[in-house]
C-alpha cells in the first residue's frame, strides 16, 4: 500500500505542516524548499523515469541517466508556476487597484458610515463584517472577497483597536460557505468529473443549500459571540458627533495629499462595474478587469506621471509579497503533483478504508474530503481521488449525486490549506501568523463541517448509511 513515492508524500506533508505550525520556516521558503528537498530524494531514488519518458517522448528507459532525474524537476516547477501565474498576475493588479482606491479615499465614506453604525460597539462591527463578507462572497472568488472586505474594514478595526483575527476568521469562513455555489471552484469540478451530474447544477445546489443557509446563520452567531467578547474587552464607546468626526477625520498631511474626495463617485462606479463583471458569467477574465481597472484608476486619480510612479512604488511591496507566495504555491503544487506524490497520497487514502465501511460510504467520502482537500489541491482531490471513491461507492449502492455532494462537505476546511493562494493575501493584509490563524479558524470551521454533515444526512442528500 505504501510504495516509495507514497512514503515521500506523507513525510513531506508532515514535515511541511510541522515547519509552518512551529514557525521554523516562513510560508514562502517552506513552499519551495520542502517539496524540492523531497523531490530531490525521489531523483536520487530514480523515481521519475515514466515522467521523463513522457516529457522527452522516449521509448527506451535505458537511455535515461541520473542527471535526467535531476533536470526533470525544472519542468515540474515550471509546470506548477504556469498554473498559478494567471492568479499571481491577477492578484498583482487587484492589489494595486484596491490600494489605489484606498489611497484615493473611496473607502473613507464607507468607513465613516460603518463607524456611525457601530457607534463604538464592536458587536455591530462584527455583524457588519459577516454580512459584507457573505454578500461579496456570492461571486465565489476568495481574492475578491478578501480585497473588498479587508480594505473596507481594516481601518475601522484599527480605529476601534479590535482584533484582526476576528476579521480574518469571518472573511475566510463566510467565503468557505459561499464557495460551494455552482460557479465556485469545487462544485464546478465535481459536476464536471462525475458524468451523471453534468447539467445538474441546480440539483446539486438544492442539495447543498440547507447546509449553506444554516452555516451562514451559524457564522452570524459566531460574529455575535466574538462581538460580545470584544465588547467586554473594549467596552461600548458611545460617541457624540464631535467624537465621531474626530475619529473619521484624517490629519496626516501626506495622506490628505493622496486623497481624491471629489472622485468618490467615479471611483465607486468603476469599482461596482468591475465587481459586477466579476460576478457575471461569460464576460472578461478577472486578470483583464483588474489590469484595465488599475490603469483607469491610476490615470483618473493621479494624472501626473510623478504621482503615478509614487503610488506604484508605495504599493508595490504589498503586491510583491503576495505574488511571490502564489508563485511559491505553484512550485509546491508542481513538484507535489508531477512527481507522483499527489497520486500516491490519494491512492493510499482510498486503500486505508476497509470494505466493511460500504454502508457508510457517504460519510467516508465526506470525512476523507476534509483532509483530502486540505492536503491536496482541489484539482488533485476531485480529479484524482473522487473518481476512485465514487467507483467504489457505486458498488455499495451509492449514487454519484450522493457521493459528489459528500465530497463537497469537507470544503469546510479547504480554504485553511497553505495550498490556497489567496490566503496569503488575507494574512498579509491583516498581519496575522498563518499557524495561529489556522488554529483559530479551524475551531469554528469544525462547526460548519458538522452542520454540513448533519444537514446532508437529515435531508437525504447524503444518507448516514444505506
Amino acid at each position: 500500500m505504501f510504495n516509495a513515492i507514497t512514503i515521500l508524500a506523507w513525510t513531506m506533508i508532515i514535515v511541511f505542516l510541522f515547519l509552518i505550525m512551529k514557525k521554523k520556516l516562513s510560508p514562502f521558503t517552506a513552499l519551495i524548499i520542502v517539496p524540492l528537498v523531497f523531490a530531490l530524494i525521489g531523483s536520487f531514488m530514480g523515481l521519475y523515469t515514466d515522467q521523463i519518458m513522457e516529457v522527452k517522448k522516449l521509448t527506451d528507459a535505458s537511455t535515461i541517466g541520473f542527471m535526467d532525474q535531476i533536470w526533470i524537476l525544472g519542468d515540474f516547477v515550471l509546470g506548477g508556476i504556469k498554473k498559478t501565474s494567471t492568479t499571481g498576475i491577477m492578484l498583482l493588479f487587484a492589489i494595486f487597484y484596491f490600494a489605489l482606491m484606498l489611497d484615493a479615499g473611496m473607502f473613507d465614506p464607507i468607513t465613516k458610515l460603518m463607524i456611525k453604525f457601530a457607534n463604538g460597539d464592536p458587536l455591530r462591527v462584527l455583524i457588519a463584517t459577516g454580512v459584507v463578507a457573505a454578500a461579496v462572497s456570492l461571486n465565489g472568488d476568495g481574492t475578491t472577497t478578501t480585497l473588498i472586505t479587508c480594505t473596507a474594514f481594516i481601518p475601522l478595526y484599527k480605529k476601534l483597536n479590535m482584533k484582526m483575527m476576528n476579521l480574518a476568521v469571518m472573511v475566510i469562513l463566510m467565503n468557505t460557505i459561499m464557495n460551494l455555489l455552482p460557479w465556485g471552484g469545487p462544485t464546478a469540478r465535481v459536476i464536471s468529473v462525475l458524468p451523471e451530474l453534468n447539467g445538474m447544477d441546480s440539483q446539486v445546489l438544492r442539495a447543498l443549500t440547507p447546509g449553506m443557509v444554516i452555516s451562514v446563520i451559524y457564522m452570524m452567531g459566531v460574529a455575535v459571540y466574538l462581538g460580545l467578547q470584544e465588547r467586554k474587552r473594549l467596552g461600548i464607546k458611545v460617541l457624540d458627533e464631535k467624537e465621531l468626526a474626530d475619529l473619521t477625520t484624517i490629519t496626516d498631511e501626506e495622506v490628505l495629499k493622496m486623497r481624491r474626495p471629489h472622485l468618490f463617485w467615479p471611483n465607486l462606479i468603476l469599482t461596482i462595474t468591475i465587481i459586477t463583471l466579476l460576478m457575471m458569467e461569460n464576460t472578461f477574465p478577472s486578470v483583464f478587469l483588474f489590469l484595465v481597472g488599475t490603469v483607469i484608476a491610476l490615470m483618473m486619480n493621479y494624472p501626473k506621471l510623478k504621482d503615478q510612479k509614487v503610488r506604484l512604488h508605495e504599493n508595490s511591496g504589498d503586491a510583491v509579497a503576495v505574488v511571490i507566495l502564489v508563485l511559491g504555491a505553484g512550485v509546491f503544487t508542481g513538484l507535489f503533483t508531477s512527481t507522483g506524490m499527489s497520486d500516491g497520497l490519494a491512492l493510499s487514502l482510498t486503500k486505508m478504508i476497509p470494505t466493511s465501511f460500504g454502508r457508510f460510504w457517504g460519510l467516508v467520502v465526506a470525512f476523507l474530503s476534509a483532509p483530502g482537500t486540505f492536503f491536496l489541491s482541489n484539482d488533485a482531490f476531485y480529479y484524482g481521488v473522487l473518481p476512485v471513491l465514487t467507483t467504489a461507492g457505486e458498488s455499495y449502492g451509492w449514487t454519484q449525486m450522493e457521493l459528489g455532494v459528500a465530497s463537497l462537505l469537507g470544503q469546510a476546511f479547504h480554504l485553511l490549506s497553505p495550498l490556497v493562494a489567496f490566503i496569503y493575501l488575507l494574512l498579509q493584509m491583516t498581519g496575522l501568523d498563518m499557524g495561529e490563524w489556522q488554529k483559530e479558524s479551524a475551531k469554528w470551521a469544525c462547526g460548519i463541517f458538522i452542520i454540513f454533515i448533519v444537514t446532508a444526512g437529515l435531508t437525504g442528500a447524503v444518507p448516514f448509511y444505506k
